[in-house]
């Protein structure tokens, strides 16, 4: 590089900084000046970056589970700007305006890239210009206002199209310069995987990288990369350069290590909650059939309003007077000149084609249709408009170019701050209107504040009703997380056969009048069945900025309460102090429990209480299972609040020392087919932290179970009990299955952070081994672990389950299926070879041994287990 030129890239990347500089100041601006409420992506995505957060206070880098947990916090996308937020949020404290500080440093990886392509593609010039475009192109300033996965992954799609692009070049100038040294014949050929070059294999690696970053960001990536990555390897095999192939094979493997970890721990919950994602919002939402002209042609349809009439068609008319000119031979007062030699141009014009055109295609794919869909496709479009706009030459080139820059600057100022204009922007630049709200707050902080008040020992979560951009699930739940993760929200009453119970099962919801948003069809019964019910009062409303009223109600007799009490010395063991059970009850029906407990804190919080109620009068070694039944559960329920610091992850002191008082309003259930009699209550407590137990002294309590009794109200049943009872189902195999994942996805909304799973298989384990043969109870931890995603235990617990229930294929089955899930087909053949044998007969077992196959490379096989199955369909 001569002194010149360093001078003038020197030259270039001073505006470079400016423009990425004022690009900052004026988006920090916005968001200081923006009062507004996260939406419902955006609020869900910033609950992640909290979920980050937390798990990065104290990492355990050397452990497997801590990274397999790590890697669970997010299920359905991939991590990495949560990952990154949560980093910024770790300097800058925790927040919606501090978490959007991590675009900043994503505008600024798509600046250098796009003025990268640019340079190298056509000129410095373009490469400016091409950069302050994607400062002020609407779709791109209007996502960057916001926290969304998209503009992050705009920013990482177009860095991996410049790392492919420089590779693509280094190679070429490297064939050409072998080609000239065999010609002269001044060396002999270099070694294949040499040709290549070193500039080569740095920029290939660089790709790699930058590939597997990408996919970290947000799966759609691929479909960008793919058509020019499905090009480059096509010259390469048609070229023979295995120089090449090498370091694309080579980029490969460095992009696996890079997104492996994550997708293939979470490769088949991100599968199945594709459909929701897509099929299920496009028909919510009305978008078109891929089967019609309009699904194709939708993006193209609404590039203007992406784009903005002024940058779209200036740069447009640039191009075509220049080629006018170039075909009529014609002088013009515009001296209109390439800024390239026509080949290099041509070529560069195609390179940028085969990105826009592939990932216009399958981007067009995905029958969902948004937007922000599309917006990895406007960096390196704003390539060509830059280009466009340095074809105009003459005495009116720079009026032309600086007219059009400061009207895109107006127009984006217009969309973004109310005060005035709309007349100007409803027709140069329509439908990005994105202004900074500076009016009332919200009060949600204040709603979680109050929940946190009345019940400080408590974790609890809020039933959400309404489902409007400002009122919804997820951004109740994001400011609950900001509060410690003392409160979670979630939408319930969204299915009809479910509302009796999800109103049964939460303390506290909230409704509002006036507009409810995108919500179901049953949300009106629901709030009904919350707003007139005595079981529930008005707790307390607020008025909002839309005028409406938010209304928190929470309930009379909540099924947990906690109380302080005065501390006793000695009093380091859990107490238990009552126990209130109707006289009599009736079997196979919940029947309501009281207990009340009194311990220190951290003896609650860490506790399971192991529960039996037994006939009486007959010794443990004589019973029989129907002579007894269970009720364990943690203190609590598990909704103890430890009181954890935000800042240190540990439980706070004061809380864990304080004496408590927990009244749980519960119920229990006898099974259907128990003898007859009176029944007594044996206790102990588990640790759940240390294994320790010790049995709990219990106040006389007798219930008298009579076939001939009536049944007592009772609340609903515990979480725990609810689990086991579903697990039960597990050996009827796959017409189970679909009414147990139904109420399985019920209760988890109860219990937002599945504290419940643990409970069951903690207590199940504990029992286990003691009475090591009970199939049921075996089938209650295998169910509990494979919900958890705990791979190896769910294994170890399938596997006694294929021991205690040899005869039943369904045992086998979900075996294979976990290995499969574990990537482990070898093991799940052997599991599906014991299915086959016992009935070879359901289809399931030919679906999972086609996996198998398929996972092992066997094609053939594969193949084969396909045919059996659709010829028994």
């Amino acid at each position: 590089m001569t002194e010149k030129d360093k001078q003038n890239r020197f030259k270039d990347w001073l505006p470079l900084v400016i423009i990425w500089l004022v690009g900052a100041a004026c988006d920090r601006i916005w968001f200081a000046l923006d009062r507004n409420i996260p939406y419902w992506d955006q609020a869900d995505y910033l609950t992640g970056t909290l979920n980050y957060w937390q798990a990065l206070q104290h990492p355990q880098w050397f452990s497997p589970q801590w990274w397999t947990s790590f890697w669970q916090i997010t299920t359905k996308v991939p991590p990495l700007t949560y990952i990154a937020a949560a980093i910024i949020q770790n300097l800058f404290g925790r927040g919606p305006d501090q978490a959007t500080i991590v675009n900043l440093f994503f505008s600024a990886i798509l600046l250098i890239s796009v003025y990268g392509l640019g340079e190298k593609l056509f000129n410095r010039q373009v490469g400016l210009w091409a950069a302050f475009l994607c400062q002020v192109l609407p779709a791109l300033y209007r996502y960057r206002l916001d926290f969304l996965l998209d503009y992050p992954v705009t920013a990482v799609v177009t860095f991996s199209f410049y790392c492919l692009t420089l590779w693509k070049i280094k190679t070429a100038e490297t064939q050409r310069t072998q080609r000239r040294r065999e010609e002269e014949e001044r060396d002999p050929p270099l070694p294949p995987l040499v040709k290549g070059g070193f500039s080569g294999w740095f920029w290939a690696g660089m790709f790699g990288l930058s590939l597997g970053l990408a996919l970290m960001v947000k799966q759609t990536a691929l479909l960008f990369l793919l058509t020019p990555i499905l090009w480059v390897e096509a010259g390469a095999f048609r070229q023979r350069a295995w120089g090449k192939i090498g370091q694309l094979i080579g980029a490969s493997c460095l992009s696996v290590l890079v997104f492996g970890a994550w997708y293939r721990t979470n490769w088949l919950l991100m599968l199945t909650s594709g459909k929701r994602a897509t099929i299920d919002s496009a028909i919510a939402e009305g978008d078109p059939a891929l089967n019609t002209i309009d699904a194709w042609i939708y993006y193209w349809k609404i590039l203007p309003y992406l784009v903005s009439w002024p940058l779209l068609l200036v740069p447009i008319v640039g191009i075509l007077l220049y080629f006018w000119k170039q075909i009529s031979k014609t002088e013009s007062i515009f001296k209109f000149s390439p800024a390239q030699p026509h080949t290099r141009t041509a070529a560069s014009f195609k390179w940028l084609a085969i990105f826009l055109v592939g990932g216009y295609l399958l981007g067009s794919l995905n029958i969902n249709k948004d937007a922000r869909y599309i917006l990895p496709l406007l960096p390196v479009g704003a390539i060509l408009l830059a280009y466009g706009l340095t074809l105009w030459r003459g005495r009116f080139s720079k009026h032309i170019r600086w007219v059009t820059a400061s009207l895109a600057v107006i127009l984006m100022l217009l969309n973004l701050w109310p005060i005035g204009g709309d007349g100007i922007t409803k027709i140069l630049s329509p439908r990005v209107q994105h202004y900074a709200y500076m009016g009332a707050e919200w009060p949600h902080q204040q709603v979680i504040a109050e929940i946190i008040k009345t019940e400080p020992d408590l974790q609890s979560t809020l039933g959400v009703l309404p489902s409007t951009p400002q009122i919804n699930q997820h951004n109740f739940n994001y400011y609950g997380a900001l509060a410690n993760f003392q409160v979670y929200g979630r939408q319930v009453g969204t299915r009809q056969k479910h509302l009796k119970q999800d109103a049964r099962s939460l303390s506290w919801f909230v409704t509002k009048t006036g507009e409810q948003g995108s919500i179901p069809k049953t949300q009106p019964a629901m709030v009904q069945l919350i707003e007139k019910s005595s079981d529930f009062e008005l707790h307390k409303s607020w008025k909002l900025p839309d005028k409406s009223t938010l209304k928190l109600y929470h309930r009379r007799q909540p099924s947990v309460v906690v109380k302080p009490l005065s501390p006793e010395k000695g009093s380091e063991k859990i107490k238990l102090n009552r126990v209130i059970v109707p006289e009599k009850a009736p079997p196979g029906i919940p029947v309501p429990v009281t207990y009340e407990w009194s311990s220190p804190s951290e003896q609650l919080r860490t506790g399971l209480v192991l529960l039996t109620w037994r006939k009486s009068a007959v010794t443990p070694e004589k019973q029989t299972q129907q002579q007894w039944w269970l009720h364990d559960h943690a203190t609590a329920m598990g909704f103890l609040y430890p009181g954890t610091s935000f800042e240190t992850g540990l439980p706070d002191l004061e809380t864990t020392t304080k004496e408590l008082r927990v009244i749980e309003q519960t119920a229990m259930l006898p099974p259907g087919n128990i003898t007859p009699g009176t029944y007594t209550l044996e206790a102990a407590y588990f640790n759940r932290q240390t294994g320790e137990t010790y049995p709990i002294q219990v106040p006389p309590v007798t219930l008298n179970i009579d076939p001939t009794a009536a049944a007592k109200p009772a609340p609903e049943l515990d979480l725990v009990t609810q689990l086991r009872i579903l697990s039960a189902e597990l050996p009827k195999g796959a017409k189970a299955l679909e009414s147990l994942f139904d109420q399985i996805g019920r209760i988890n909304q109860y219990d937002p952070i599945q504290d419940y799973l643990e409970q069951a298989a903690q207590a199940l384990e504990y029992r286990l081994k003691r009475e090591p043969q009970n199939l049921e109870w075996a089938y209650g931890v295998a169910l509990a672990r494979v919900l958890q995603q705990r791979v190896p235990d769910a294994i170890a617990a399938l596997q006694r389950v294929t021991q205690l229930d040899s005869q039943n294929p369904y045992a086998f089955a979900y075996l294979a299926f976990v290995n499969l899930y574990d990537w482990r087909p070898s093991a799940a053949q052997i599991a599906l070879k014991q299915a086959r044998q016992l009935n070879p007969n359901f289809p399931e077992l030919q679906a999972l041994s086609g996996v198998a196959a398929l996972m092992q490379g066997n094609l053939v096989q594969a193949w084969h287990h396909i045919q059996q199955l659709t010829a028994k369909n």
